[in-house]
């Protein structure tokens, strides 16, 4: 059983750190970057790579890059903390001194020293999925993410615009417009179409 909880961050407003700057660490860049485009990160390594910097060139964004080891005081006031350096003794450093200052931390490639994972993410306009395998098989994650992409019709979001405007209009409690839109939404199981433009 996967006992991971699902949530969706907005990213926007929470400080992160990334450490590492390698090809791990523009990995994670890019992959939160292209969901949250206005996340809110700090990436502090020794080097750091070219590809880092072309992703960053031309866009709007709210990254700030540090060319230099790691300090303790690089987690003050962060919230989450992904750690993606090739070090393993520094990485568990890290991961502890991220612990005692109450950070959630994500040690890249070492489930056993992570609080949270990136999972795969399927997004069509304002739908997005997220595909956990609870660290077991990230491979597998990302060709289910593949399958689910190939799978949604890109009209999806038009679909959740129409949704969201008869939402607006439903009187009654919470319980009454629950079940209004749960009756609109049953016809999706059915592969019929939900509403009529």
């Amino acid at each position: 059983m996967n006992p991971l909880y699902p949530i969706f961050l907005k990213a926007h407003q929470l400080p992160m750190l990334i450490v590492g700057a390698g090809h791990v660490g523009y990995e994670k860049l890019f992959f939160i970057l292209k969901n949250s485009p206005q996340a809110r990160i700090i990436m502090v390594a020794p080097e750091i790579r070219p590809e880092i910097r072309s992703l960053l060139i031309g866009r709007t964004h709210q990254v700030t890059l540090i060319k230099r080891p790691f300090q303790l005081y690089d987690l003050h006031n962060k919230r989450l903390v992904i750690v993606a350096t090739n070090n393993p003794d520094l990485n568990k450093y890290i991961w502890q001194a991220a612990k005692t200052e109450g950070v959630l931390v994500n040690v890249a490639d070492t489930p056993r020293l992570c609080d949270f994972y990136l999972g795969s993410i399927v997004t069509r306009g304002n739908l997005k999925v997220a595909i956990s395998t609870n660290g077991k098989s990230p491979t597998f994650a990302k060709r289910f993410r593949q399958l689910l992409e190939a799978a949604l019709p890109e009209e999806v979001d038009e679909l959740l615009d129409q949704l969201n405007a008869y939402r607006q209009t439903l009187e009654g409690d919470f319980e009454a417009k629950v079940h209004a839109l749960n009756e609109l939404t049953a016809s999706l199981l059915a592969g019929e179409p939900a509403l009529q433009s």
